[in-house]
Parts: C-alpha cells; sequence; structure tokens
C-alpha cells in the first residue's frame, strides 16, 4: 500500500486551521447579531463549515461566545466532529 506523502497532513493542518479560525469567527458574529436582532448566519453555514475542518474552531467559538450551547445538536456533533478531524489529522500524520 503507497504512503502518502508528508505534505498531506501538513495541508490538512493548515486548512483546519483556517478553517478553525473562520468559524470561530462566525460564531462570534452570529452571537453578537442574536444579541442585537439583526440577521443570522444560518445553522447550516455553521455545519457546513464545521464539516470542511473547522469544527476545533466551532468547538472553541460554542464556548467562548456560549453561543448555540443549548442546541443539542451543536453540543454533540461540533466536538465530535473536532475530534474525528484532529485524529485524522494525527493518523495520516504518524502514517508518514
Amino acid at each position: 500500500m503507497p504512503t502518502l506523502p508528508a505534505p498531506i497532513w501538513q495541508l490538512l493542518a493548515v486548512v483546519m486551521a483556517v478553517m478553525s479560525i473562520f468559524l470561530f469567527c462566525m460564531m462570534g458574529i452570529d452571537k453578537l447579531r442574536a444579541r442585537r436582532g439583526r440577521w443570522r448566519i444560518s445553522e447550516r453555514a455553521l455545519f457546513v463549515f464545521a464539516l470542511l475542518f473547522g469544527a476545533v474552531g466551532g468547538t472553541a467559538g460554542m464556548f467562548v461566545f456560549h453561543h448555540k450551547t443549548w442546541h443539542w445538536y451543536f453540543r454533540l456533533c461540533f466536538p465530535l466532529l473536532a475530534a474525528a478531524q484532529l485524529a485524522l489529522c494525527v493518523f495520516l500524520a504518524l502514517r508518514r
């Protein structure tokens, strides 16, 4: 079975960092908009960015901003996605 080149896990780590920062900011912006009664970022959009390797930032944003913590699907899915994404990155890094 061919091994993956080292840059793949590094690229994944960079993508995860960028997407996590982006989703962290999105959670903060959505919380601010919720407090002001303004237009909100859809839950679907938040989940899409979490699925696109931003779940670590989404989980951090959820607890830092106390946002979406009442929704069981955010409380359950964001940390599970974050753990799976981190595990994938570690698996790829150790596989080289």
